[in-house]
């Protein structure tokens, strides 16, 4: 696999990307990439629609993005996602999960957008919601994209720096699924799983080494290590802790079509560490145009 170029976190329309699955594994083909994984936010749904779309030479890995929650060492609780990979999308426990975290981000979303319409802001909460599929996953870039259409923010990066943090008080936490109890799920499933952008501290409070140790010992495969919102020095950090631990070594763009202006592709896993990934997986196997 030498040469090759892999791209193991990307999201379409079908959660909080701009392409559809179609158009996303087309752009990928169009960038050079020869493997591509499809991560959108708590569902399965594009799986198809991006396996039958697959141009010639293009491999794609059937995934999802899982919003998890850790524990801090003082027992506060940290927001977490999970890169699961090549499992089986039909598990009962892992399906009535991603439901329900479905049903808990439509739930936030609106809250959120209500809050905003109380504050005078030009939104309206059905018309945010009513954009999105009845079981499609709506997360906060959704709610970005309606302040961009009202004319309230230029971009969706203004929408979250200006309007979705904590700061003005119309951020709502979800109840999301517990990060060991995710390992667990997607392991049953016949999947690994990736913890993603770990020490991406843009974003927020991040885990610490000792946590990952622990997850590594719950049965958590790898890490996500090259990633747009990680520097040099973090990557580095991240590739002893990755080797120490004995886990895979990811790299991906996190890539959401106009939503944000990462390119896909931008960065990639090493192609040894994908088949490490590959073998340690029994659930669903990759799809090859």
């Amino acid at each position: 696999m030498v040469g090759v170029r892999i791209d193991l976190h990307t999201h379409s329309a079908v959660s909080d990307g701009t392409d559809s699955p179609a158009d996303l594994v087309r752009v990928a083909s169009d960038a050079g990439l020869d493997v591509i994984a499809l991560t959108d936010h708590d569902t399965t749904e594009g799986w198809e629609a991006a396996a039958s779309a697959l141009p010639p030479g293009l491999t794609l890995v059937p995934g999802a993005e899982l919003s998890c929650e850790a524990r801090s060492a003082e027992g506060y609780g940290l927001s977490v996602h999970l890169l699961a990979y090549l499992f089986d999308p039909a598990a009962p426990a892992l399906v009535a999960e991603q439901r329900r975290l479905r049903q808990e981000r439509r739930r936030r979303l609106r809250v959120m957008a209500e809050r905003m319409a109380a504050d005078g802001l030009p939104i309206d909460p059905d018309e945010v919601l009513s954009g999105l599929g009845p079981d499609a996953p709506a997360g906060r870039p959704h709610l970005a994209q309606a302040l961009v259409r009202a004319g309230v923010v230029r971009t969706v990066d203004e929408a979250f720096a200006r309007y979705l943090g904590g700061a003005r008080g119309y951020l709502v936490p979800r109840a999301d699924t517990p990060v060991d109890t995710a390992i667990a799920m997607i392991e049953a499933a016949g999947g690994v799983t990736v913890l993603a952008h770990p020490f991406a501290t843009s974003r927020g409070p991040t885990v610490s080494e000792d946590a990952i140790a622990a997850l590594a010992e719950r049965g958590l495969t790898g890490v996500e290590v090259d990633h747009p919102d990680h520097d040099a020095a973090t990557r580095r950090r991240l590739r002893a802790l990755a080797d120490d631990l004995g886990l895979v070594r990811t790299g991906a763009s996190d890539y959401h079509g106009t939503n944000k202006v990462i390119a896909i592709g931008q960065e990639t896993t090493e192609p040894d560490q994908f088949e490490e990934l590959l073998a340690k997986a029994a659930g669903t196997p990759v799809v090859a145009a």
